[in-house]
């Protein structure tokens, strides 16, 4: 249709839209990996990247996606038989352990219905029964884009710490990192590991991990080490080894032109428009009510500012992912899991604005009254007006 025509847009939760200064960045040719001014590139982005972690360790840069540092935190800390507790509150976690049990490791789920967020008594009760200390690391995920939630770091690290247990706290940050804060000193955080295609607004293909001192110490015993993802080797003073080889040029100049488009906005003023973004989002999700949408997390202070889930009974929801595609050229995330017919995922993260989140619920408004739910209230309607307060507040 005609209204289907021109630039599409693309509000999956991940990859997120791309800024044209970082797409510029990266139209550069290829210099000298061992020396010159390719040491800076590498030197800015890891210290940008613990300024977004706030972390006082070490940060690595690795040509992989999320699922790569994954495996890279796994071998660089333990060995096979090494017993992982995996904290879940969506898809991601859990994903992390099966590739902790493909490993050799033992992992323990700790199940939670995908509707909220982790519940750190429990937490708390499972490392109190613990007494003979086998549990060698937590896993948890900050922000689950398959279930929409986010889960309270500092509240987990207390139950960590009030049961007494010396397990290693692994934060996944991959969908979360430059969309809200992350306190990985002030925590007590001994990994985290991020992406660069979400919130930190650059292409695919590089994975970030921030490491304490204490997991450092750990790694030194750590049995599944391998050369590529081994911390040591990346310690040293080559630079060509701090990628185990050919560093990834174009990908590290537009982390660098991201990285400075951040700081230039001001890291709390980013994480003020995430909010308020998502703010409008859930505006519009509580008018569609009237059509049949149901948040899938429950408890509002668990909803995530960077992607929203809502649902619809049956395979509503697939219709209306599949019409925005077609007839708005508008595409967003369809479910995963058990919600993959009956769930929509809107990314609101990295570099999304009032226009393009706006547009975006406009065309959901668009296919419910096409697929025959029209609204008294529109989305879009309530989006801009929950905008329109908020900005009122600071004037």
């Amino acid at each position: 249709m005609s209204f289907a025509n021109g630039r599409e847009t693309v509000l999956i939760p991940g990859p997120s839209i791309l800024p044209d200064r970082v797409l510029n960045a990266m139209h550069r040719a290829s210099m000298d990996i061992y020396a010159g001014p390719m040491l800076d590139v590498t030197a800015d982005c890891q210290s940008g990247l613990k300024r977004i972690f706030n972390s006082s360790g070490d940060t690595y840069i690795y040509a992989s996606n999320g699922h790569g540092v994954w495996e890279a935190v796994l071998t660089n800390l333990f060995s096979r038989g090494d017993r992982i507790l995996v904290l879940e509150s969506g898809r991601f976690a859990t994903g992390w352990g099966n590739m902790a049990q493909s490993l050799g490791l033992e992992v323990e789920v700790l199940s939670c219905p995908w509707d909220r967020a982790i519940d750190s008594d429990k937490v708390e009760d499972r490392l109190r029964a613990d007494t003979a200390g086998q549990i060698a690391a937590i896993i948890a995920v900050q922000v689950d884009t398959a279930s929409g939630c986010v889960n309270d770091m500092a509240s987990l690290r207390s139950s960590i710490d009030a049961a007494g247990h010396t397990a290693l706290l692994l934060v996944d940050a991959v969908a979360s990192l430059g969309t809200m804060p992350f306190e990985f000193d002030d925590w007590g955080v001994d990994v985290a590991i991020a992406a660069s295609q979400k919130g930190l607004m650059s292409p695919a293909g590089l994975g970030f991990i921030a490491v304490s001192e204490r997991a450092k110490g750990v790694h030194q015993s750590a049995g599944l080490r391998t050369p590529y993802w081994d911390w040591t080797a990346r310690d040293g003073e080559i630079h060509y080894m701090k990628y185990c080889g050919t560093p990834p040029e174009q990908l590290l100049f537009g982390l660098q032109e991201a990285l400075s488009m951040m700081f230039e906005e001001g890291l709390p003023a980013v994480y003020q428009r995430h909010a308020e973004i998502a703010t409008a989002t859930r505006a519009a999700i509580s008018a569609w009510q009237e059509a049949g949408a149901i948040f899938n997390i429950t408890d509002p202070s668990s909803r995530s500012n960077s992607v929203s889930v809502f649902r619809f009974d049956g395979v509503f929801a697939s219709r209306i992912v599949a019409y925005c595609k077609s007839h708005c050229r508008v595409t967003l995330g369809s479910g995963l899991g058990h919600l993959v017919e009956e769930s929509i995922r809107i990314g609101h993260m990295g570099h999304v604005n009032a226009p393009t989140i706006l547009g975006c619920l406009g065309s959901i408004d668009v296919a419910l009254t096409a697929l025959g739910r029209p609204l008294e209230k529109t989305g879009v309607g309530a989006a801009a007006a929950a905008l329109g307060e908020l900005s009122g507040h600071r004037h």
